[in-house]
């Protein structure tokens, strides 16, 4: 059990292969405030296909996923990095049984950039959670 005094935290990462990771952690609290933090400030986030938002838009997307209360898994494919720069490649899914009892299969491969800041951790500048393609998310 938590106290009051110690809140979850979730620490991010040197290592840009470890960010998606990270990102579930985050993810998988269920809460926002801490999914926030993997994200650089002004991070874009790929709403639907060229619909992109940041700052409080890009919290409350996130924030549509939580509702559903279902972990997400994430399993990277790829990690390309440049100096300060990564790019990552995630196939990920939510699966479960949502608070009305309705069951929800979402999944998508994620094309994602990450940045190291100054204090030498990554976090994501652009989460395009659906990559490239054009179809909206598979929803079971």
């Amino acid at each position: 059990m938590t106290s009051p005094d110690h809140q979850p935290s979730v620490p991010l990462t040197t290592d840009p292969a470890q960010h998606p990771a990270v990102f579930a952690a985050a993810f998988n609290t269920g809460r926002g405030d801490l999914l926030d933090l993997v994200y650089e400030r002004e991070a874009v986030f790929v709403a639907r296909q060229g619909r992109t938002v940041t700052g409080a838009e890009r919290q409350e997307a996130n924030e549509r996923f939580l509702t559903l209360g279902l972990p997400i898994t994430v399993h990277p494919r790829h990690t390309y990095v440049a100096d300060d720069i990564a790019l990552l490649i995630v196939d990920w899914v939510i699966d479960g049984t949502d608070p009305d009892g309705q069951h929800v299969h979402i999944e998508g491969t994620a094309t994602d950039v990450a940045r190291r800041g100054p204090d030498g951790k990554w976090r994501y500048v652009i989460d395009n959670p659906f990559g490239t393609s054009t179809a909206p998310a598979t929803v079971h």
